[in-house]
């Protein structure tokens, strides 16, 4: 018999969720001089902090190079939040799908 995995940890937050909290705090700047350092608008950071905007390759990468731990943090945040929205979202039409299995 199949034993599901538990779920574990926090639900995924949005890239933006830890930009806000942690990383623009502790790199102790001005956001506006952020945004001028990443090369975006002010706006543009904004709605990133904002969780309005997704990070996208672009932006990881200027993200990445900026906090110096590259892209990838980044665009997995990015990708465990989108999917969690969308299995929310779709919830028993994905369940409805049956998996096919090749012969």
């Amino acid at each position: 018999m199949a034993k599901k995995n538990p779920k574990r940890g926090l639900p995924p937050m949005h890239p933006g969720e830890l930009l806000r909290e942690e990383i623009v705090p502790a790199l102790g700047r001005p956001k506006a001089e952020i945004a001028r350092l990443l090369g975006v608008s002010r706006q543009t950071l904004y709605d990133i902090l904002e969780e309005r905007q997704p990070v996208t390759p672009t932006m990881a990468l200027r993200i990445g190079k900026l906090c110096g731990n590259g892209p990838d943090l980044w665009l997995n945040l990015q990708k465990r939040y989108d999917l969690r929205r969308a299995e929310q979202e779709l919830g028993e039409r994905i369940k409805a799908i049956p998996t096919l299995n090749a012969v």
